[in-house]
């Protein structure tokens, strides 16, 4: 479908709002996630997203929601956040049909890069569902380290899915950005 070029990145708009809840979706839920490796239809049914929590993320302040695109196509998005020392990283996609193509490597090397460059932050954290281990296992591969630290599924919030078992909950890994000097 696109050559194998690194996309263009850039932070979304609220114009952007309609194509981001399209493309987490996809990559997340349904069929179209089944062509991908990152699908949670086997954890989760329901929603991955709206376009009120995409809106919500793009206007707070110190969030940014980052695109990458080819040809002017959204092909890869995620949610990055100044919180306290860190920046924080979430709401990882990318097009199922261009998954294992190194979109997701760039755009997280992009995301790390924005958050060690603009908020000066020397860390890099996130949550994933602990059942996740080849989306952990890939983390690691890029540097993240499981930080021991575990927190709750919410069950009954409807905004994270429709669980389909009762035994998830988020494991957080964290990854160094900048080394600290004495």
């Amino acid at each position: 479908m696109f050559p194998h070029t690194l996309p263009v990145f850039r932070p979304a708009t609220a114009a952007d709002v309609a194509a981001i809840v399209a493309l987490v979706e996809s990559a997340y839920r349904g069929e179209s996630g089944l062509r991908g490796w990152t699908t949670e239809s086997h954890l989760l049914d329901g929603q991955r997203t709206d376009a009120e929590s995409v809106a919500e993320l793009i206007a707070r302040d110190r969030s940014i929601v980052l695109l990458g695109e080819r040809d002017a196509a959204l092909v890869a998005c995620c949610h990055i956040e100044h919180q306290g020392d860190a920046g924080y990283f979430g709401m990882f996609a990318v097009n199922p049909e261009l998954q294992a193509s190194g979109l997701g490597r760039a755009l997280l090397a992009e995301a790390e890069r924005v958050a060690r460059d603009n908020w000066q932050v020397p860390a890099m954290h996130m949550t994933v569902i602990e059942q996740r281990g080849d989306l952990i296992a890939w983390y690691e591969r890029r540097g993240y380290r499981l930080t021991g630290k575990t927190a709750p599924f919410p069950y009954g919030n409807e905004r994270f899915g429709l669980p389909r078992r009762d035994d998830l909950r988020f494991v957080y890994l964290s990854k160094t950005l900048v080394e600290e000097t004495a």
